[in-house]
Order: structure tokens, then sequence, then C-alpha cells
């Protein structure tokens, strides 16, 4: 019986198969396929076609395996174990690159440069909503209710910008408790506690404090409620915010220095405590032992972090001071700068756990000219920042006599010559030369 499938010859020349004395590997000779009673061929009947062995490809040269997927298709190596680009594919061979087959697969390079450019505009867009939302939740807050046009016979402005900040001892939304821990007392209505005049020029910036007791000209004025001419008088500065508030108080300081204010903040007892808490207290070194009955004030030689309960009681301390006013007015300008440089600090501005809270405590409280947007209250604190940083100049208002009897009491006397240079120095935006000696 023949050991060949059926139909297939057992004769062994030009064919792979037993008895084959040919030296010719296996896959490289190809497998005849006649049928019976094609022309020229004898033998039994036709037959059909009978499958190839599993190895080999009609081909002669590939394996089966890769015929059966398509020469065209060539494998790249993974699947069989085979290194890409290796074994029998260069030129000559049958694999890519070769006169049997396609050049290698481009590798498709990965598009970082589209992807980076994508991830920063989303970073950017996402950094203007959360921006473009602070800010207008940060603008609903402000309370623009000093409306500086009614200010009657105003001086022509001058160069830079110039800001009357004011402390007032308003207890406004104070709770009884509050005012007992704060040392507030419970007097209705507001006083000022303390004002200083900014001024923010190409020539460096300057901070000059205006003593509460002050005696100056109180022009003529009309009154808010009455509607009635007020006519001039002389009396101490405080009074002209006691009797009529932010607009005569600006009339005031108009008058009696000729300098234009072109914004108006103020922010009262509650509100200034709570904004040094929203910082996280403020460093400050003391200059010696400190302790007031009245304000409650009680600190230790040297430097230390400041909460707001001790930071109000430390601005508002009169009594025991050498210079009295004039010694308060020189703790609150070391003070205020000091609380503008930690609300403006990177650490503040760059962490929305400090930040929110602060700009929240502060903005509830503070009251600002009808003109005066978000910006400007920025740029004012940026400003008393530069002072406490060395960039610019803080002073009292020139002094003659810090002790002047007058009907009202004592009084400090401005020195009127050391004040018209100095004003005239800051309406024209040049350095201040004038000291306030």
């Amino acid at each position: 019986m023949s050991e060949w499938p059926q139909g297939w010859s057992g004769d062994g020349s030009g064919r792979y198969g037993r008895g084959s004395g040919s030296a010719e590997p296996e896959g490289a000779r190809a497998m005849p396929q006649v049928r019976r009673g094609a022309p020229g061929a004898g033998g039994p009947p036709p037959y059909d076609e009978p499958p190839l062995p599993p190895d080999l490809s009609p081909r002669g040269t590939v394996p089966r395996q890769q015929a059966s997927q398509g020469y065209d298709d060539y494998d790249d190596g993974y699947n069989t174990g085979q290194v890409y680009g290796g074994g029998n594919r260069g030129p000559g061979g049958n694999g890519p690159g070769g006169p049997g087959g396609p050049g290698p697969r481009p590798v498709r390079p990965k598009n970082w440069k589209r992807r980076i450019t994508i991830g920063l505009v989303t970073l950017i867009v996402l950094l203007l909503a959360v921006g473009i939302g602070t800010y207008i939740w940060a603008d609903s807050k402000l309370r623009n209710e000093v409306d500086l046009s009614k200010v009657e016979d105003r001086p022509s402005g001058g160069k830079g910008t110039n800001y009357l900040i004011v402390g007032s001892d308003s207890r406004e939304g104070m709770s009884e408790e509050d005012k007992k821990k704060l040392h507030t007392g419970s007097a209705d209505g507001r006083r000022t506690d303390s004002m200083i005049l900014l001024h923010v020029g190409d020539n460096g910036n300057t901070m000059i404090s205006l003593p509460r007791d002050s005696w100056v000209t109180i022009p003529a004025f009309t009154g808010s409620e009455s509607g009635r001419r007020i006519p001039q008088s002389q009396n101490k500065l405080n009074a002209s915010f006691s009797s009529e508030g932010p607009g005569l108080l600006v009339r005031t300081i108009e008058y009696n220095t000729g300098l234009k204010i072109d914004h108006y903040a103020e922010i009262g007892f509650d509100g200034f405590a709570n904004l040094v808490d929203g910082v996280g207290g403020v460093d400050i070194d003391i200059p010696q032992d400190m302790k007031d009955k009245k304000s409650g004030n009680d600190l230790k030689k040297g430097k230390q972090t400041l909460n707001g309960q001790q930071a109000l009681a430390f601005v508002r301390q009169r009594y025991g001071l050498a210079g009295g006013d004039l010694d308060r007015t020189k703790n609150q300008q070391k003070f205020l700068s000091a609380l503008a440089n930690k609300a403006a600090s990177p650490s503040t501005i760059m962490n929305p756990f400090k930040l929110y809270p602060t700009m929240g405590a502060g903005l509830d409280n503070l009251i600002v000219d009808k003109d005066m947007s978000l910006w400007d209250v920025k740029d004012m604190f940026f400003a008393m920042k530069g002072v406490s940083g060395g960039d610019g100049k803080q002073m009292n208002m020139p002094i003659s006599n810090p002790g002047l009897a007058t009907s009202k009491g004592s009084a400090v006397q401005w020195d009127m010559t050391k004040v018209k240079q100095l004003m005239s120095e800051l309406k024209n935006d040049d350095k201040v030369t004038v000291s306030s000696n």
C-alpha cells in the first residue's frame, strides 16, 4: 500500500516527501500541483487538489502562516518573537525593504506640542474664569457710598493720585460682646480715629498723618439734612467729620491744604480687626512696653504677631505715649503699612484660604467713594506696601505747636509755611523734601 496521500505520485523527483534525497531544506521547494486528466497527463481520473502541508505555501519560500495572512501585511516581529527589522528583511530578502515586500511602517511621532498647547489654553481659560469670578464677587462687596461730586468748591487736580484713608470708631454691626471685647464703648454715630493722606506718584509715595485735633478752618457748607447754609468756623479737624461725615471732612482738608482728594476709603473698628485676623495676624516690632486701660492695649517690647483685637488696641492708644496723639499717628502709619504689606504679599494673594477671608473681611467693612474701583483699592494697598518697603516716605503733617490753647481745648497747630511747600510738592508730584519737624 502506498504511503502517499491519494492522488500523489510516489516518485520523489522534484518533490518534497519521503525518500527524497534532495538536500534542500523544508520550505525551499514547492510541491507541483498536477491534476490528472489534464492535457498530457496520464494516470487516474482528475481529483480535487489536496490541502498543503502545514509548513508550506504556494510561493515556496514563505511560511504558510504568513502566506495565509497575505504577504503585504508582513509580520512586524512581535507575533513570532522576532526583533523588528531583523532576520531576513534586508535588501535582497523577502522581508520589508527587500524586493518582495514594502518598506518599514513609519512610526507616528506623538504630537506633544499640540497636547501642551491644548493644556496651556485650558489652564489660561480656567484661570481667567476664576479671576473674573473673583473680581465680580469682590466688586459686588465694595461699598461705594461716598459721593465726592457733591463736595463744594473743590481745588483743581494735580499729578498723581491722592487717597484719604480714614479709620473711624464706627461700631456698625458689632454685638455688645464684640464692643466689650474690643474696648470700643457704645457711643452712637462715628468719629475719626485716624486720618492719613496717601499720595501715589512717580517720585515715590508719601503717607501723611493728619492729627484729629488739628486746629483748622471748617469752610461754609450746606447741611446734608437741613439743607441750610452753615457759616465758616474754626474747630478741630475731627469736628468736620462728626457733624457732616465724609463730605465735609474732604471739603475741610481740601480747603486747608489746596490738594484735591481723588479717592476716599474708610474702615471701622470691627472691619479693621477682622481684616487683621483675615491675613493671619500682622508682624510688628513694639518699641517699648505698652499698656492702656481705655484702649485695652497690653503689649510687651519686641517683635510679635498681633491679632485683630491686639492690633486695634495698638492703633487706638493715645494715653501713656510721650507725644500723645502725634505718637499715636506714627503707630497707626507703622501698623497700616505692615498690614498692607501682609495683605498684598504673595503668601496671601496666592493662597485662596487667606485671600478670600481677607477680601471678604476688608471689603465688607470698607466704605469708599462712588468712583473708586476694585483696581483703585488694589493700587492703594500696594502703594502702602511700597512705603513700608522703603519706596516712599512716612510723616506727620508739619506741626508748629502741638498744644495750642483754643476755645475747644488743647489742639494741634500746623506749620503753614511747611504745609504749603509740602502740598505744592505733592500737587506737582515732585520729590518730597519737607520734614515733619
